[in-house]
């Protein structure tokens, strides 16, 4: 009986192994963006997948800070030039007014056009063309990494494998094209917008958004010019390759860095849209380092944490605006995290700042003595202070960080200001106020709950949906009819200048009989004079 049991056991034993074995896919990750928030979103549904026992390789320009010890990392690095040259552009751009998402992109253009090279560069690397060359190489499905770089896409047909794209941001105008989701900008606000809750567009929001979506529409064709050209210089030489319109009408899905269920806005989104807000968010909280972990422990009034994020450094920011932040956080009661790159040249010296370089910004706000979260706006940043409920106090700085920073304002987790002219009056105030007043407090913990209430987590959504597609080769029963229609047929355009035509020439006949009927009568009337 014994020995049964016994060999039961490890025939189960060898069945569970042989079907992991089975499961586990090759999947290539293409994430050479140079912005390194964009990369944890997409290093971090890498993450899901390898620990899922899928075998993962990733391209990058950056190192990750999120990785795997199962997850290959083929990284072609900036060179000291080129990160000298990214580091005095994103200094350029923290010094102006960016409001406007829209004007911002087209600054980039002109601004970051090695940042466009640098990403196409990375897919010249010999160690990333012998991942195709090499016909040994199997994947089962690519994940590319959006930031304005379609071309790449270009590499799942040289691997031959399905296509999911990863994008840091939620559905807009930038990718809905790419799986036919609706714009409908007549309810659903643009980028550089939001709604409160319970309420429609206004005329003046309606006039915006369709400026806007014009707006985008030219920026959409600059970028389509430049993609044409990469797209055509990476893969211009193999005949095989099918022409950049036709490429661009095989992905599968796109995981979006949203919830909007929750976040918003309510809009009707297609099959293709898979939404994986918060996926950076870990499910248990990594044990802190010695000395955070001691410092917020001791942080009796409470603690606040400060970060403008992975793009802008301290070094970026006016003298003036430092010490006036410095200033204010010095005198505060609650003890501060930091977030300063240069530890030799700090702003100043406080018993109650603890300046760090690196901040596990996720397990920080996870901590019970954060009361409050100062950041640029980023996306990933106010994700994660909602998934733990924390109050924010926004500095933005520029591309979508004001629309999150006013959407979030209007959700009531917290204040904006502006970092550009910031006082240390209003700083303050601003501060207090947060702390002070426990509606923020309530109203972003109540949205925790919200936010998190899913019949599926972020990793679950990215391991089932890259599995589908691997199982499925492909999801093109789940693509729109709008991918492969033109701008006229998907408008009704074609239908309505038929109407027109019918319409004019029905009119005009109308016309002609009108007169016929006239000039008959008319010469009826002639003749009865003359008798």
């Amino acid at each position: 009986m014994v020995q049964n049991v016994g060999r039961i056991f490890l025939l189960a034993a060898v069945a569970v192994a042989f079907i992991g074995d089975s499961q586990g896919a090759n999947i290539l990750g293409l994430f050479p963006s140079l912005s390194p928030s964009h990369l944890i979103i997409q290093m971090s549904a890498a993450k899901a997948l390898a620990e899922q026992g899928h075998n993962v390789t990733v391209v990058t320009v950056l190192k990750p800070a999120v990785t795997h010890k199962d997850i290959n990392v083929i990284q072609v690095p900036l060179t000291k030039e080129e990160a000298a040259s990214m580091s005095a552009i994103i200094e350029k751009m923290s010094k102006n007014d960016n409001k406007n998402m829209l004007t911002t992109m087209f600054r980039m253009i002109g601004q970051m056009g090695f940042m466009f090279d640098k990403m196409a560069d990375a897919l010249k690397d010999p160690r990333v063309r012998g991942l195709y060359e090499n016909k040994d190489n199997k994947f089962e499905l690519v994940l590319s990494g959006f930031f304005m770089n379609e071309y790449q896409m270009g590499f799942a047909k040289k691997v031959n494998a399905p296509l999911i794209v990863v994008a840091t941001m939620p559905p807009n105008l930038l990718l809905n094209f790419l799986i036919g989701n609706p714009e409908e900008i007549a309810y659903v606000p643009s980028i550089n917008d939001s709604l409160e809750r319970g309420q429609g567009m206004s005329f003046k929001q309606r006039i915006s958004g369709f400026i806007m979506s014009l707006g985008f529409r030219v920026f959409g064709k600059v970028l389509e010019y430049r993609n044409k050209n990469s797209y055509k210089e990476l893969f211009g030489d193999d005949p095989n390759m099918p022409e950049y319109s036709e490429m661009m009408k095989n992905v599968s899905l796109v995981f979006f860095a949203s919830h909007a269920i929750s976040e918003g806005p309510i809009r009707p989104n297609v099959p293709g849209v898979i939404e994986i807000g918060g996926i950076q968010v870990k499910d248990t909280p990594a044990p802190l380092p010695k000395n955070m972990a001691e410092f917020l422990g001791n942080a009796t009034d409470g603690a606040i944490l400060l970060s403008l994020g992975s793009n802008v450094q301290g070094s970026h920011l006016s003298p003036d605006t430092v010490q006036k932040m410095f200033n204010v956080l010095s005198k505060l009661k609650q003890r501060v995290i930091w977030k300063w790159e240069d530890l030799d040249k700090t702003p100043g010296k406080s018993d109650n700042i603890l300046y760090s370089k690196w901040l596990p910004q996720d397990d920080i706000l996870a901590h019970p003595k954060i009361k409050l979260f100062i950041n640029h706006a980023g996306k990933g940043g106010i994700t994660e202070a909602q998934y733990h409920g924390k109050p924010m106090l926004s500095l933005p700085v520029f591309g979508d960080q004001p629309a999150n920073a006013d959407a979030m304002v209007k959700k009531g987790f917290g204040l904006t200001q502006s970092l550009l002219t910031l006082e240390e009056q209003p700083f303050r105030e601003g501060i207090e106020e947060v702390l002070s007043n426990t509606k923020y407090a309530q109203t972003v913990s109540t949205f925790s709950k919200l936010y998190r209430d899913r019949p599926l987590t972020a990793r679950e959504s990215v391991i089932y949906w890259s599995e589908y597609v691997i199982r499925h080769h492909g999801a093109a029963h789940l693509q729109s009819p709008l991918v492969h229609m033109s701008f006229v047929a998907a408008n009704n355009l074609d239908v309505f200048a038929l109407l027109a035509i019918i319409l004019v020439v029905f009119l005009l006949l109308t016309k002609a009989v009108i007169k016929f009927i006239i000039r008959k009568l008319s010469s009826k009337t002639k003749k009865v004079k003359k008798q």
